[in-house]
């Protein structure tokens, strides 16, 4: 069982790499295309601006599941302390699960259910609702990028809790 969810973690995190370039490519393409239309032509599309806004969302959210896994987010204290004995380690590492497991699950459950419980107040079902000005989507769309970025992030923690080294992975990787 361990290894079919590291397993899949890897799998989806190769995904999500692959989908967060694409959203980087996206949202590049779309400041080009503006900054060229507007300074040469004097005619910008209306457009440009929310996709690259809505790119940058997209690349934000996958670019942290993509650092979660690879254990390249943000560790402020390792700079400063020498690396802690293996007890005080893993105790590190409970805690660190526990402020992920506080942050991410109740994000996760409130976009599927609203406050005061039901389906059709959550985030999601309110997002459905509204549709972007410019572009006539609906902004369940975008704002599907934050549950579908919390599940991938608990995903690789269980992978996590199942004995997965990503940074062993992620290095193999490069070479």
């Amino acid at each position: 069982m361990r290894h079919v969810i590291i397993s899949i973690s890897n799998s989806v995190h190769a995904i999500t790499r692959r989908a967060a370039i694409l959203a980087v490519c996206l949202m590049f393409l779309t400041v080009m295309l503006q900054i060229i239309a507007r300074y040469v032509f004097s005619a910008p599309p209306i457009w440009t601006e929310d996709v690259a806004r809505y790119a940058m969302v997209w690349t934000g959210l996958l670019g942290a599941t993509l650092s979660f896994k690879t254990r390249s987010d943000a560790v402020l204290m390792q700079s400063v302390f020498p690396k802690p004995p293996h007890i005080l380690s893993a105790l590190g590492d409970a805690i660190q699960s526990a402020a992920v497991l506080i942050f991410v699950l109740p994000v996760v459950y409130f976009c599927f259910v609203g406050l005061r419980g039901g389906f059709a107040k959550g985030y999601l079902a309110r997002q459905s609702g509204l549709t972007a000005d410019t572009l006539g989507i609906p902004m369940v769309w975008i704002s599907v990028s934050v549950p579908l970025a919390m599940i991938i992030i608990l995903l690789h923690l269980a992978a996590r809790w199942a004995g997965d080294t990503a940074r062993d992975t992620t290095q193999s990787q490069l070479d």
